[in-house]
């Protein structure tokens, strides 16, 4: 399967979410590390090349293991310290357990039910399931030309992924989950949306 030109590099893909999140790219990690404490196991799933963990999570030494089906980018995660595999969600189960099991801003990839995999990381973590999904997106975008070339680019290796959550939609997903919500607020500049649950 064809992985879309921002996946094939760590460099243009970390590019690519800067030019997207501008003043506020390092507030959306800033806001998921914040709910992780020092000396505790995370696993983070769609890990990309592993910007999270070389910024904001290696000085408070956690230990962190990242899932993603990019090769390019895992191995680039265990050269910068971490462990590392890579594996189709899809298909992964069960899932390797950690105290926090959080997936940044691919939700969407398992569409159009993704319970399936919430399910699986809440069995996984031990402390708290945390997700971060983008609620304004590109691809939703009412020009069309923006609205393809932003789907068009979304492959990261297994598979184009057009549609996305809106604030609405996402709210309308979790709430399923309402009774495991501990916390859920935007990040700065509300591209995202941070949801935090309870394992039991």
């Amino acid at each position: 399967m064809s992985t879309s030109l921002i996946y094939r590099s760590s460099t243009v893909y970390q590019a690519a979410m800067f030019a997207l999140y501008g003043r506020h790219y390092r507030s959306r990690y800033r806001a998921v590390s914040g709910l992780i404490p020092p000396n505790t196991t995370v696993l983070d799933l769609c890990c990309g090349p592993g910007y999270l963990f070389q910024k904001f999570l290696r000085p408070k030494s956690v230990k962190y293991h990242g899932i993603d089906v990019n090769r390019g980018f895992i191995d680039r995660l265990i050269r910068a310290g971490a462990t590392g595999q890579v594996a189709d969600l899809h298909t992964l189960d069960p899932l390797p357990t950690a105290d926090y099991v959080i997936m940044h801003a691919s939700l969407y990839h398992f569409l159009p039910d993704p319970g399936a995999i919430v399910d699986r990381m809440l069995k996984a973590a031990r402390r708290q399931v945390i997700i971060a999904e983008p609620i304004r997106n590109l691809s939703t975008s009412n020009l069309p030309l923006i609205s393809r070339l932003a789907s068009g680019h979304a492959d990261p290796g297994s598979g184009n992924h057009r549609h996305r959550f809106t604030e609405e939609t996402l709210d309308d997903f979790f709430a399923r989950y309402a009774s495991r919500i501990l916390l859920q607020f935007l990040i700065p500049g509300g591209r995202e949306k941070i949801y935090v649950l309870a394992v039991s």
